[in-house]
C-alpha cells in the first residue's frame, strides 16, 4: 500500500500537536488536495485544524501534475477509501469529513466505515443505489467513458470539457483561470467504476449507508452542476435516509461543478460550516 507522503504526515503530527478538532478534506477526480487551500485556512479560522491528503501518488504542486500526468493512471476507489483510512487512524480526534465529487463519495464511504464524526458530501459522485443518469451527467463522464482504453489511463480534461463539466456557470475568464490553476490529469478507473456499480455487486463504489455510527451527514448540491445534478444528489440523499444518523441536502442556487473552488466557494464552505457546528462543538 501506498504510503502517506512526509508533508501529510507532518500534517497530521500537526494536527494532533493542535489538540484541536481536525477536519480532513477529500479531493476528487482533476483536482489536488491544493484545491482545498481556502477552505483549510477558512476552517482553521474557526478554530479547527485540518489536513488535506492527496490521493495516493499525487503530486503536490500543479507543475508536477502536468509534467507527468500518468501517475494519476490506475487509482481506484477501494484503494483511495483505504489511503484516507490510514491518514485518519493516525489522528487522536475523530475527524469531521468533507468531500467534493469522487472525494465526497468517498466520504460518505469513510463515513459509513464509521470514521468520521460528521460529513459533508459536495456534489457527490454516485455510489451503487444512485439511478438516475441526468443527459449531462452523462455528457460529462464521455471524456472518459467515450473510449474504453481510458480505464488504464490518466485522462485531462480539455478546457472546453473543464468548461462545461466543471465551469459551465462563471464566466469565461474565470472558467480560465479555474483551468489553469487546478485542472490536472485523473485515473479513468473511478469514473469506469462509478458507471458499473448498479451492474456489479462487488463493486467497490458502493457506500454503507445503513451503519449507526455513520453519524451526521449533509448532502450539498449546486443548482446548475452537469457533473452531479440534483437528481444524483437527491438519490444519494434517498439512500443515506436509511441511516438512523442525521442526514440533510442543501441546494445551492446558480453554482456549478466547480463551486469549491470558483469566486463563491466562501458562501458554500459557511454551509458546511453551518452543519457541522450543530453537531461538534469546537474550543477556540
Amino acid at each position: 500500500m501506498t504510503t502517506l507522503t512526509a508533508h501529510e504526515q507532518a500534517d497530521i503530527d500537526r494536527a494532533n500537536g493542535s489538540g484541536l478538532q481536525p477536519v480532513v478534506f477529500v479531493h476528487g477526480l482533476w483536482l489536488l488536495a491544493s484545491s482545498w487551500d481556502n477552505w483549510r485556512t477558512y476552517f482553521e479560522a474557526q478554530g479547527f485544524t485540518t489536513i488535506a491528503p492527496g490521493w495516493p501518488d499525487d503530486p503536490e504542486t500543479m507543475e508536477e501534475a502536468l509534467r507527468d500526468p500518468e501517475v494519476f493512471a490506475h487509482k481506484h476507489i477501494a484503494q483511495v477509501a483505504d489511503y484516507y483510512i490510514d491518514a485518519i487512524s493516525q489522528l487522536k480526534i475523530k475527524p469531521i469529513v468533507i468531500g467534493h465529487s469522487f472525494g465526497g463519495m468517498l466520504a460518505q464511504r469513510l463515513a459509513g466505515e464509521g470514521v468520521s464524526l460528521a460529513t459533508v458530501a459536495i456534489d457527490p459522485a454516485p455510489f451503487r443505489g444512485v439511478l438516475p443518469l441526468p443527459l449531462s451527467a452523462l455528457k460529462s463522464s464521455s471524456a472518459i467513458l467515450g473510449n474504453p482504453l481510458n480505464y488504464t489511463r490518466a485522462v485531462r480534461l480539455t478546457y472546453d470539457q473543464f468548461r462545461y463539466s466543471f465551469a459551465n456557470v462563471v464566466d469565461e475568464t474565470e472558467a480560465h483561470e479555474l483551468y489553469e490553476k487546478y485542472s490536472v490529469a485523473g485515473s479513468g478507473v473511478p469514473v469506469f467504476q462509478a458507471a458499473t456499480a448498479n451492474f456489479n455487486p462487488w463493486t467497490e463504489a458502493q457506500v454503507n449507508t445503513t451503519n449507526p455510527d455513520r453519524g451526521p451527514l449533509l448532502i450539498i448540491s449546486g443548482e446548475f452542476d452537469h457533473t452531479v445534478p440534483w437528481a444524483i444528489a437527491h438519490a444519494s440523499f434517498k439512500q443515506q435516509e436509511h441511516n438512523p444518523g442525521v442526514t440533510e441536502i442543501k441546494e445551492i442556487p446558480d453554482r456549478g461543478h466547480s463551486l469549491t473552488i470558483d469566486r463563491g466557494w466562501k458562501e458554500v464552505a459557511e454551509t458546511a460550516l453551518e452543519f457541522v457546528g450543530k453537531y461538534v462543538p469546537v474550543t477556540q
